[in-house]
């Protein structure tokens, strides 16, 4: 029953021996306070404790939050008051506060705080968590926090920093339960009861050779559901996902969600076991590269409102150059039909609505294919396919668009600008559609990110495409001179 359910503290006993529920005030308040969070008036009044120098009151305002609204409060506010916060509330930056933190907060307050308050702070991470806690600080710091570290965290997070960033030997965990292969099923249990240093959350048992080889996997509720005489061999699954420590984190999102992975181990050269991904990690991986793609097709670098302003203006403006040489290019052409634009103030009207049409149909494409090729949809094998595909696709909305705005065009206008445009629309979409997916393509095979430039060559080539066929063909159809 649900009344069975309800703590002691909110029973209260009646004159009549009736047990009745008693409100809990308490948890109103917590509501009430989680309500009030974070607003303006509470940020205004760290601000000002802080400004007045009272780490008691800042201390007092603070400790009642979560971990992760602290870490929300450090985000707020100004990059000069973090340093102080920290310092206020030293013993409530715990390892769940530092890991919800933004990376670049993060690294800003690892680089203020002493090398040994700093592996402090590290050690009670997982080893995946300490690594990206420490990966991004300079060498130096990077070298006296390891200094700092327990010999075992130390080796740990020094083999970590061996491998690449974003491959699954810096991502994955340390913490998983092998076992040897002799094992009995009651064995494991025994030993999964009496271990004391166990990593609280895993989804099953790897069991391995002599030579510390992963031979195959055991799902918990497997062990569970067993007699204890069975032997390992005969209980494991040996067909195994095995990924290699140098695997690039998008593959191994792929092969979890390609497998419908929970976990799988990770592997070093020679094929021992050194870890293991779980699906958590995964989750992580999927969201950063998600959104790390919807940035590089923006030029808008890491896109983060706390990256500092020198590191966004670069990230940005190399790309506003390119597309500046991009729309150069596109004027120029405009330059080309200069007399046939003074003689017929239509063609100025029309030829922006062929650019963008053909622009946007372009940025359609060049999603759906970067997105293909992200997934491992669009390969070699399959680019023509893909490629005439896309061009049907890009028929079609041509041709739709075409008919309205060439009937648009012709009522507004004369018959032939009507069909002018309807045929300069038709071309320009679709070239759009093959530039949508030759561009990501050349991109990916001259081993580059294909999210990263694609959009303004894309552009260009739309834009320039556009203008030359409209004006072009208004001059062949005789509507203005060259």
């Amino acid at each position: 029953m649900a009344e069975d359910l309800i703590p002691e503290d909110n029973l209260l006993i009646a004159d009549s021996g009736e047990v009745e529920v008693r409100p809990d005030d308490r948890v109103d308040d917590e509501r009430h306070d989680e309500e009030n969070r974070l607003k303006p008036s509470f940020i205004s009044a760290v601000h000002d404790a802080l400004e007045a120098g009272d780490k008691g009151a800042v201390y007092d305002l603070v400790e009642p939050l979560h971990a992760a609204d602290v870490a929300d409060l450090i985000e707020l506010l100004e990059r000069s008051e973090r340093t102080q916060l920290a310092a206020a509330i030293s013993d409530l930056m715990t390892s769940d506060v530092i890991a919800e933190l933004n990376d670049y907060v993060r690294e800003d307050l690892m680089e203020a705080l002493p090398a040994q308050a700093v592996a402090t702070i590290a050690e009670q991470l997982d080893t995946d968590d300490a690594v990206q806690l420490i990966e991004d600080l300079d060498e130096a710091d990077q070298r006296a926090i390891i200094a700092e570290l327990e010999p075992e965290t130390r080796a740990a997070v020094s083999s970590a920093l061996s491998y690449p960033e974003e491959t699954a030997g810096r991502l994955m965990s340390r913490d998983f339960v092998a076992v040897p292969e002799h094992m009995t099923v009651g064995d494991l249990i025994d030993f999964l009861r009496e271990e004391g240093d166990l990593e609280h959350d895993f989804f099953e048992v790897f069991i391995i050779d002599e030579r510390h080889h992963p031979v195959g996997t055991c799902a918990l509720n497997w062990i569970l559901t067993t007699p204890r005489g069975v032997r390992l061999t005969d209980l494991m699954k040996r067909d195994q996902t095995l990924i290699p420590v140098t695997m690039d984190q998008e593959e191994v999102a792929l092969m979890f969600q390609k497998y419908a992975l929970i976990s799988a181990a990770v592997v070093d050269e020679s094929g021992r076991l050194v870890g293991q991904m779980t699906v958590d990690d995964v989750v992580h991986i999927i969201s950063e590269e998600a959104g790390e793609d919807a940035l590089l097709m923006s030029g808008a670098g890491d896109g983060d409102i706390n990256e500092p302003i020198r590191e966004a203006y670069t990230a940005r403006v190399r790309w506003l150059v390119a597309n500046l040489g991009t729309a150069v290019v596109a004027s120029s052409i405009i330059a080309l039909f200069g007399a046939a634009i003074e003689q017929l103030v239509a063609l100025a009207v029309l030829m922006p609505i062929v650019a963008s049409i053909g622009g946007n149909a372009g940025t359609q494409t060049m999603a759906v294919a970067v997105r293909a090729i992200a997934t491992n949809q669009l390969t070699r094998a399959n680019t023509r396919r893909i490629l005439w595909r896309e061009f049907r696709v890009a028929l079609l909305n041509g041709g739709t668009i075409a008919a309205l705005i060439g009937l648009a065009a012709g009522v507004l206008f004369t018959p032939m600008m009507g069909v002018v445009i309807a045929l300069a629309m038709i071309i320009n979409i679709a070239v759009a559609g093959l530039a949508g997916v030759l561009v990501p393509v050349i991109f990916e095979r001259l081993d580059q990110d294909p999210a990263v430039a694609s959009s303004v060559f894309v552009t260009m080539i739309t834009d320039s495409m556009g203008f030359f066929a409209f004006l072009g063909l208004a001059v062949a159809a005789g509507l203005a001179p060259l």
